[in-house]
Parts: structure tokens; sequence; C-alpha cells
């Protein structure tokens, strides 16, 4: 007769249950989607959006994301009492954790769940921000230092 793992595994001492329990999670922290990492942590989209001022839709699109902003991660792993660091592995040299991509202080106070724009619409030079209007003084853009150094060509 067939037996399945959880009828094995209780058929065991207790300690070596715990030690099993124990190496699985460890298994399974090596690699997860944030929706698991929140599910491990014991916190629901509810909580978490609480905590974030967000709508729990927010937190539901977010864990569904592939891309998104480092900044938008670092609150979502603070908000389950971590801390998110980035490190850079390379097969011929000693990983190296990188810094300076985001100034925590400056971070904005809520997460956005942005839409994109269609990739054949255009947006009309009054629908953008003004730090991306031409200035009305000669032909140069005007954009704050801060802009992230991404070039807007018009």
């Amino acid at each position: 007769m067939a037996r399945n793992v959880d009828d094995l595994i209780a058929a065991l001492p207790a300690s070596r249950q715990r030690k099993i329990e124990k190496r699985t999670r460890a298994l399974q922290a090596d690699e997860m989607t944030l929706q698991e990492l929140r599910r491990a942590r014991e916190m629901t989209q509810v909580k978490m959006a609480k905590q974030l001022g967000v709508a729990q839709k927010q937190i539901s699109e977010i864990e569904k994301r592939t891309d998104m902003h480092i900044s938008t991660l670092r609150r979502q792993i603070r908000a389950l009492g971590g801390e998110l660091t980035l490190t850079a592995k390379f097969p011929d040299s000693p990983a190296v954790e990188l810094t300076g991509l985001s100034d925590p202080g400056n971070e904005p106070a809520e997460l956005a769940v942005t839409s994109r724009q269609s990739p054949g619409r255009r947006r009309k030079k009054s629908d953008r921000p003004a730090a991306e209007r031409k200035s009305t003084a000669g032909n140069e853009l005007v954009t704050p230092k801060s802009y992230s150094g991404r070039e807007i060509l018009t």
C-alpha cells in the first residue's frame, strides 16, 4: 500500500520531525516570490496594505509584477520586518553588495501602482509633467538634477 510523505514524517520521532521542518523552511527561504515571502512571514495582504497605507488591491498587483522599482520592493520587505540588499554576482570575482541605489530618506510616502502608457500613444505636451516641458526661453529642456539621468526626447 502506498504511503504519503506526511504519514512517513508523522511516524518519526518529534526531534526528527523538527529537524525536517527546519530544513524545509531553510530550503524554501532560498528562493520565494513576494507572495510566498509574505505568507511565510504570516502576514495578510490586508495587514500589509494597512501598514503601507495603500489598498489591498495594490499589494495583490505588486505581488504579480515581474518588474518593479527598487523602492517599492524595499518598502514591501521593510513591511515584512526585513531589509533589502542587492548583490551582484560574477563568475570570476567575489560578490559585491550594491549601494547608493536609493536614499531611504527620500523614498515616496506611498506605493504607487503605475499604469503603463500604450507604446503607440505619445503624450501631448500639455500632458507632460512640468519638468519635461520645453522652456519658453529657448529650445533646451528644463529638468531637475534629480531626474534620474533619463533623457527626454521631443
